[in-house]
């Protein structure tokens, strides 16, 4: 008897270490390739606005059209509810359809291309997580190891997109799981593993290529004041995609959402087209120019209508039926509120900051404080910024993030739930 299980449960690891390694291969392969794609379709498509701004007005439109009729008539008319149904599969015998794989792939680069305020990794999280469910359904020795192979399909597209397996191992954990046991960390470190290879096989480069200078140690109060600032700004983005996202629930007919939906966007698009798409773009450009910006009214006044305006265009984003969630976004928002805060403290308090690095430590604690997890935030920004210089701040700052947020409000928008006595 006892031979009979140790032959089992041998059998059972080498397959979930089998599996591990195809969906380490695989997931690692759907996220570089949804990132190239969407990069150059959003790329194309946002230099034809910056000759016409006419494109404002007709791409957004286009877009939302496109992802309900291919949901009508090819992914079975049902929406896609991001990062919850992933929740769903891994606490419940609910799994994740394998029409999800592509639906959420091309949803996703549709919705960023043709100016959706959000961003891929929602799309690449839910379609990883898909090919990790699809290994547990196809192998009887893999039953028991369906949030493991989940996770592990997970971390490797997180650490594909974002330059970083300790992100994806950690996202993993943190969001997704919550508990780590021996097969849990097998099928991680080997999934990350293989899609980090491919990374570096690949000569994929970190999304944003700058050289991070020292910090100084009297900048620290002033990075405790961003983690503050950044925990009070994700209630916002929460409370703004909850409450917006209802709004359009009202709207019975789906053609008034995508009307609705597009109209505001492009308005949005039109006055601050730095919201097209990810954004990335935008703090592309702000990075490179960070240490040399000097702060006026107009200037001013911009970033605080992007940081203002950002919350409300991506909720509308998914509510007209876009894919992705607030990864992005609170990426996006952190590092201009990075950039505003140390241009006010230079400017009014003669702080003698560096606000590149306070851009670089606000993405890391917008995106800790949204989804309450501070050791993936820090984790992924030294990934995207291919540098550990910030790591004793950003350590602080997430933490700070992450507390404060949580003392306002107790969920995000993944653990939000409708019958919620204590809401903030």
């Amino acid at each position: 008897m006892k031979t009979k299980r140790k032959k089992y449960l041998l059998t059972a690891w080498k397959k979930l270490i089998i599996a591990s390694i195809l969906i380490g291969f695989l997931s690692g392969a759907l996220s570089i390739s949804l990132k190239h794609i969407t990069e150059h379709f959003e790329a194309s498509l946002f230099e034809k606005t910056l000759i016409n701004k006419i494109y404002f007005l007709v791409f957004p439109l286009v877009g939302f059209s496109v992802i309900f009729f291919l949901r009508q008539y090819l992914f079975k008319r049902k929406e896609n509810k991001g990062i919850k149904e992933v929740f769903e599969t891994t606490q419940s015998r609910k799994n994740l359809s394998t029409y999800k794989i592509p639906s959420h792939f091309v949803n996703g680069l549709i919705t960023v291309g043709f100016g959706g305020s959000t961003g891929i990794e929602v799309s690449t999280v839910v379609s990883t997580a898909a090919i990790g469910n699809i290994a547990h359904k196809k192998e009887r020795f893999l039953k028991k190891y369906k949030t493991e192979l989940i996770c592990a399909g997970i971390a490797a597209g997180i650490t594909a997109l974002f330059y970083s397996p300790l992100a994806g191992i950690l996202f993993s954990y943190e969001v997704i799981s919550k508990k780590i046991s021996k097969s849990f960390l097998a099928a991680t470190i080997l999934s990350v593993t293989i899609a980090y290879m491919l990374v570096l096989v690949l000569d994929e480069a970190p999304l944003f290529m700058v050289s991070v200078p020292l910090w100084k140690w009297q900048a620290l109060p002033y990075f405790i004041v961003l983690g503050i600032v950044a925990g009070i700004n994700s209630v916002y983005l929460t409370k703004c995609v909850l409450f917006i996202k209802k709004q359009f629930i009202k709207l019975q007919k789906q053609y008034y959402k995508i009307l609705a939906g597009s109209l505001c966007l492009s308005i949005a698009l039109f006055i601050l087209p730095q919201l097209y798409g990810d954004g990335y773009h935008a703090i592309k450009e702000n990075l490179n120019s960070a240490n040399s910006i000097l702060l006026t009214l107009p200037f001013a006044m911009m970033i605080l209508s992007i940081i203002i305006t950002k919350p409300i265009i991506t909720s509308i984003t998914l509510g007209a039926g876009g894919d992705g969630g607030v990864f992005a976004p609170s990426i996006f928002i952190g590092a201009f509120l990075g950039l505003l805060i140390a241009l006010l403290a230079n400017t009014f308090l003669h702080a003698d900051i560096i606000p590149l690095n306070f851009m670089i430590i606000g993405m890391a604690a917008m995106l800790s404080a949204c989804i309450h997890a501070p050791l993936t935030a820090l984790f992924l920004v030294c990934g995207v910024v291919d540098s550990y210089t910030l790591f004793f701040p950003l350590l602080i700052v997430c933490y700070v993030a992450k507390i404060t947020s949580k003392m306002i409000c107790p969920y995000n928008v993944y653990t939000y739930k409708e019958n919620i006595t204590n809401a903030c």
